[in-house]
């Protein structure tokens, strides 16, 4: 479903907050958002912009569920199957993205929110940046945006992933397209980490129909359906990005960044503009769902996985708990292994079986309790690629984070009486 189709679809169940309140993008916005993190909010009147704001999409896995058109259950093997068969998609003439084209550009216009006094400044925190790698083409990616002026981004670009990569292939400028305002099914193709080459708007393509449109001044193509579209370059010039709060509700430090500089900009009529709330629900379930899928296929290379959950007290991030049907006594410590392949940002996995809820952490807590001993089924790894959001671990400017890992086999000991690890259920 496009953006207006699910607001419509939601509308319709009950299920969406029409905001009728004028509230400022500075700091009043994000404090509202906060207190109300697990609806989905569309604000119908903020002072200075001619069109809504919409957040919340993604703050229920029921919701991302809703939008693709499949129960919570078949999350995973949804986008297991997408990321494994991409799609190429089709492009369209006259798209929606560019009923008004600006071309004197006022980033200033746009309903940026700033969300806490302390931030280095107003953010985008729900656009998908759209580059080309010279060697692997298109790649559509999430960067937060700090706004510098009218013009102006500075764009916190991962060291090592793939706009970086890019950027640092090409002598001058990198040609950047940034869409905001875009269907579930996209953003949740965004937040993928497929293999290089392999097209992230393809995989959305292969979620639900996805047309793209040419860029007007950049040779790159974006989703058609988008609200906003920004056109522009990211250039070889540095500036300071931060300081942020990011998704460990920590604060990222200020790190040197590229500038974007953007040439025009395009919008649907009366826009609806994304906006994420840094470290709130929403953002959680929009990196951390994504990597279930890719945890699951590298556990299920080496053992049955039967399902994966990302959880909320490692921010969906740092923490993972995996689902497995044993069927040799190496199967608990093989499993963890592939799972930090599978989400290289993984700090702590827990691996269980099949008996036990994974979305019940008490649950996860008893498998540990009776199953687990330290001397047998504690995998520690160190000095380890890890995220750079977590503020414990080693950071140093210009190499990737390195942190400690830790998986924990909670199954039940091969070779033993299953009717012994039995949990009795009143």
């Amino acid at each position: 479903m496009e953006l207006r189709e699910f607001l419509s679809f939601l509308r319709t169940h009950g299920l969406l907050r029409e905001v009728e309140e004028p509230l400022s993008p500075y700091l009043e916005l994000a404090r509202f958002i906060a207190a109300h993190q697990e609806e989905v909010l569309l604000f119908k009147n903020v002072p200075g912009y001619a069109g809504e704001i919409v957040s919340g999409l993604c703050a229920k896995r029921e919701l991302m569920a809703m939008a693709l058109g499949v129960q919570p259950q078949a999350l995973i093997p949804t986008l297991v199957k997408a990321m494994q068969n991409p799609v190429t998609p089709p492009i369209v003439e006259n798209p929606p993205c560019q009923e008004v084209v600006e071309e004197k550009v006022d980033l200033t216009k746009l309903p940026i929110l700033k969300h806490l006094a302390e931030d280095g400044g107003p953010y985008v925190t729900a656009g998908v940046a759209i580059i080309k790698d010279p060697d692997y083409g298109r790649n559509a990616s999430f960067h937060r945006l700090m706004l510098l002026d009218e013009k102006r981004f500075v764009a916190r670009v991962v060291e090592g992933r793939g706009t970086h990569t890019a950027w640092s292939k090409v002598s001058g400028d990198l040609e950047i397209a940034v869409a905001i305002g875009l269907p579930v099914h996209i953003l949740i193709a965004a937040s993928m980490s497929p293999p290089k080459g392999v097209d992230e708007l393809s995989i959305a393509n292969a979620l639900a129909p996805t047309p793209l449109a040419r860029c007007l001044t950049k040779d790159l193509e974006v989703p058609a359906c988008a609200e906003i579209v920004l056109e522009g370059r990211l250039t070889k010039k540095l500036a300071p990005e931060g300081p942020f709060i990011d998704l460990t509700q920590t604060w990222d430090y200020v790190r040197e960044q590229p500038i974007l500089e953007v040439d025009l900009v395009t919008h649907r009529k009366r826009p609806i503009y994304h906006a994420l709330l840094p470290g709130g629900a929403e953002h959680r379930l929009l990196m951390g769902i994504p990597r279930e899928p890719t945890i699951f296929s590298a556990v299920n290379e080496v053992a049955e996985c039967l399902d994966v959950r990302v959880t909320p007290g490692g921010m969906c991030w740092l923490h993972a708990v995996v689902k497995i049907r044993k069927r040799g006594p190496e199967d608990g410590l093989r499993a963890i292994e592939a799972a930090f392949k599978g989400h290289p940002s993984l700090k702590h996995v827990v691996i269980v079986d099949e008996d036990v809820d994974i979305d019940r952490l008490e649950e996860v807590e008893w498998a540990i309790a009776t199953r687990f001993q330290a001397d047998r089924g504690l995998v520690v790894l160190r000095d380890q690629p890890g995220s750079s959001l977590d503020p414990s671990a080693k950071h140093t400017p210009g190499r990737k984070t390195l942190t400690a890992k830790m998986g924990i086999d909670a199954t039940i000991p091969w070779g033993a009486k299953a009717e012994d690890f039995k949990r009795i259920r009143w």
